[in-house]
């Protein structure tokens, strides 16, 4: 955790493809890039810039997310999303995130991920599936 330092930057690229869109998903009747999918990848941004970082054993669970979809993306545009980690309290860490694609910024907005212990994060939830 002590690598986890203000600034870190990762980046998450793709191609619009009939899997992304809204249409497909169900999540609207357009064939443009889905809000899903966007956030998908911040998370994965997010991800690329902190969890390599992590010691063995720990991982980051996303518990938080307020994003705006600003703009639509059509099928075959490239889109890249990135995040920036601007805060660190405890194991909490908020990143600013965004998408753009190849014309527009698209997305934006913050996350927020909890480092996790992942013995300890599946003994909970292995107690919880007994509880079902």
């Amino acid at each position: 955790m002590d690598e986890l330092r203000i600034g870190l930057t990762g980046r998450k690229e793709l191609v619009v493809e009939e899997r992304h869109t809204a249409s497909h998903l169900g999540s609207g009747g357009a064939p443009v890039y889905a809000t899903p999918m966007m956030v998908l990848a911040m998370e994965e941004a997010a991800l690329a810039a902190v969890d390599h970082l992590l010691g063995d054993g720990q991982a980051t669970v996303g518990v938080g997310l307020d994003v705006r979809h600003l703009a639509a993306t059509p099928l075959g545009m490239r889109v890249t999303a990135t995040a920036e980690l601007v805060g660190a309290d405890g194991r909490m860490l908020t990143f600013r995130v965004e998408a753009r694609d190849e014309v527009d910024l698209i997305g934006e907005g913050t996350h927020v991920r909890a480092v996790v212990d992942l013995e300890r994060f599946r003994d909970k939830l292995a107690k919880k599936a007994r509880r079902a």
